[in-house]
């Protein structure tokens, strides 16, 4: 019978992996950072920096090796990370964290999905042009490191200018916002592994002069990865706003964003029911294309609050692809006040004003 692994066991296996950069193994130079086994998967954590990130590929490519070939493993997954640096001692004597990022911003809401296609960067854009709209000083922050879509829905095309060692960011609709795709060629893939995509991000937020905001808001790559960690451990994030479309798969997705924030003590602001509802502008006739009141029910079932419906309408889509986000380009439209709805339960919850807790209001194309 084979003795399931552990991961003391698979630790000590890796000390046959040496460190290109001392006489020691990997794990003797500490660095491996973490095992996580589950069953006969295991995931690795080995720590390294941006500069020496290429030094250790084939270190990650050999932890891997070596870990599908132990008893009891059927999948092994290496990854580098960031690394630490040494703790230095306050004046208790105690070692103390590295400064959040954006102290002057009042409020960093993450706009996030747990899948890809729901429209979450709508929602983002249309949220952020709205509180802007309602008299609040705005940000907008592209954390979508890998598809960033802020430029094209804002129609910006130009380099931040670089004043000292920050960046200053692009203006538009009334925001102040940044994207990594500012930085890059619109059609230049970003083949970036976690530590590249951390740093990123830290440098998004802490060398770009946002200056003092009401609210931030960051439109998150779906999914629950390194992304969605960074922003957890280094800013004081007020809350997370879960967009979903109705349909069932979609909601699963969602299920899986509102837990990883739960876990990482980042407050559930609610959930956005995107995509809604279609009503026929010739015949007025309402359709339920992918299900409907799916975000909603969802919502009760979590123990969170629903925050509204978003029709599905040509002209959000149009609108976003022409870079003139509709709440601002059709302000009076059906569309821009189910967004300005959205807008204003999100600053009642995140300014202390508070909100009436409900099931959300009904959005109805006339």
């Amino acid at each position: 019978m084979t003795t399931a692994p552990t991961a003391d066991g698979l630790r000590e296996a890796l000390r046959a992996i040496a460190d290109p950069a001392s006489d020691k193994d990997i794990v003797s130079a500490g660095l491996v950072e973490g095992i996580e086994l589950r069953g006969s998967l295991v995931q690795v954590a080995l720590l390294t920096d941006r500069a020496h990130a290429a030094a250790m590929e084939p270190v990650r490519r050999q932890v891997e090796t070596l870990l599908a070939g132990q008893p009891g493993i059927s999948n092994a997954t290496a990854v580098l990370t960031a690394h630490k640096e040494p703790a230095k001692p306050a004046a208790q004597g105690h070692g103390q964290k590295a400064a959040l990022l954006l102290p002057d911003v009042k409020a960093i809401v993450a706009v996030a999905s747990g899948k890809g296609g729901v429209g979450k960067s709508t929602v983002a854009v249309n949220l952020a042009v709205s509180l802007a709209r309602a008299g609040h000083r705005t940000g907008l922050l592209d954390a979508d490191i890998y598809g960033p879509s802020l430029p094209r829905m804002l129609g910006l095309s130009r380099k931040p200018q670089v004043r000292g060692d920050k960046m200053i960011p692009l203006e538009a609709w009334g925001l102040t916002c940044m994207s990594i795709g500012f930085l890059v060629e619109e059609e230049t893939p970003m083949i970036w592994r976690g530590p590249m995509v951390m740093g990123a991000l830290e440098q998004m937020m802490g060398q770009v002069e946002w200056g003092s905001l009401d609210i931030l808001v960051v439109d998150m790559p779906p999914g629950t990865g390194d992304a969605q960690l960074t922003m957890a451990q280094r800013v004081a994030l007020s809350g997370a706003v879960i967009v979903s479309t109705p349909q069932d798969i979609a909601l699963v997705d969602a299920r899986r964003g509102v837990r990883m924030f739960e876990r990482v003590r980042v407050p559930v602001l609610g959930l956005v029911e995107n995509m809604s509802f279609f009503q026929c502008p010739n015949c007025g006739h309402t359709s339920h294309i992918f299900g409907h009141g799916g975000a909603r029910a969802e919502a009760e079932r979590l123990a969170t609050e629903f925050l509204g419906e978003v029709p599905l309408l040509l002209d959000i889509r149009t609108a976003s692809d022409a870079g003139t986000p509709i709440a601002a380009a059709a302000p009076d439209s059906e569309a821009a006040k189910a967004f300005a709805a959205l807008a204003e339960r999100v600053w009642g919850k995140v300014s202390g004003a508070g909100v009436a807790r409900s099931m959300g209001p009904r959005i109805v194309v006339e």
